[in-house]
């Protein structure tokens, strides 16, 4: 993607983020098929959907009705990932629209009987609704709905630039806008690394969970009209793994408990393992072990990016010091 330039800088709870938008206007939709897509199938076969000619009115004919999107209003029209359906005004016994008609791909061509109708087109979470009136003479003209819409990629780091595996990270996407009781509207959820997301332009608060323990950072990006933003999460948080040793460098102690602690004494993660291994905001904690009802702890200390070994050693504590001495892994 050419033109890639640096967005502002977002500090959010302590989360430093990079973000880049790709000058993928609607004119250039090759950034938006460059990314796996959300909640995307391969390409489908344009679905053509026509009125039944057993509903029409004596003597009327179905009118050729061809509809277009774009993400801006200047853009050219979009080429894949939509999906088009077509209602009729009244509702059905079940209080729902019918659907008349319905296809996915990139513009849609239909048949319509003369009448009115609701076009709804979808680009990701991104739609329009327009009302559509099919006359009885005369021809239709092209319909383009404008989706005022854009997308990002979501990606994170550890420390300044520790890559994290994509099955340890996960996003959630927000609503900008707070509620009165404090909550944000869930947008979309478990969003998975350099998957494209595309969404109406507006601002969206973004969680980041790295692991399952407590390393979460939270981020307001910005989307906008017909470009891909590549935002880049920085977690200070590194991947911790405690061993229980009869001596310095020796084999892990099978069926040891592990408890975790926050230097306020806020336990975070349990566990029953030979190898506990979890990922930790940065910062101090001590690792408690049980081993055939003995009790061994120490102190340890996570620098962001920084995956390491803790060792535990089978002797009282007080004899070795409360400050482990972590050594980073290869």
């Amino acid at each position: 993607m050419s033109g890639i330039f640096l967005a502002r800088l977002l500090l959010v709870a302590e989360a430093l983020f990079v973000v880049m938008t790709a000058a993928a206007h609607a004119q250039d939709g090759d950034a938006f098929k460059s990314f796996k897509q959300l909640d995307s199938t391969t390409k489908m076969p344009k679905l053509n959907a026509f009125s039944p000619s057993s509903i029409l009115p004596q003597g009327a004919i179905a009118k050729d009705v061809r509809f277009a999107a774009k993400l801006t209003k200047d853009g050219d029209a979009v080429q894949d990932g939509l999906a088009w359906r077509v209602f009729s005004p009244i509702a059905g016994e079940d209080g729902k629209l019918p659907l008349v008609a319905s296809s996915n791909g990139g513009s849609a061509d239909f048949q319509l009987a003369p009448g009115e109708y609701f076009v709804n087109v979808a680009f990701g979470r991104a739609g329009v609704t327009k009302k559509l009136t099919v006359p009885s003479d005369g021809t239709v003209a092209e319909q383009t709905l404008i989706l005022d819409a854009g997308g990002f990629v979501l990606n994170a780091v550890a420390g300044a630039d520790q890559r994290i595996p994509a099955n340890q990270l996960s996003f959630s996407v927000y609503s900008s806008e707070v509620r009165e009781n404090g909550d944000r509207a869930l947008v979309m959820a478990d969003v998975k690394p350099n998957t494209i997301v595309r969404l109406s332009a507006g601002t969206y608060h973004v969680v980041s969970e790295y692991g399952d323990v407590n390393a979460v950072v939270r981020a307001d990006i910005q989307v906008e009209a017909g470009k891909l933003t590549q935002a880049v999460l920085q977690h200070k948080a590194a991947q911790i793994t405690l061993k229980l040793v009869s001596q310095p460098g020796g084999e892990a102690i099978a069926d040891t408990a592990w408890s975790v602690l926050t230097e306020a004494g806020d336990v975070v993660n349990e566990s029953v393992s030979a190898f506990s291994t979890m990922v930790l905001s940065e910062g101090t904690y001590l690792a408690v072990a049980r081993n055939k009802d003995k009790v061994y702890q120490r102190e340890f200390t996570v620098a962001a990016g920084r995956n390491t070994d803790v060792e535990v050693l089978m002797r009282n504590p007080r004899s070795v010091g409360r400050q482990a001495i972590i050594e980073s892994q290869d």
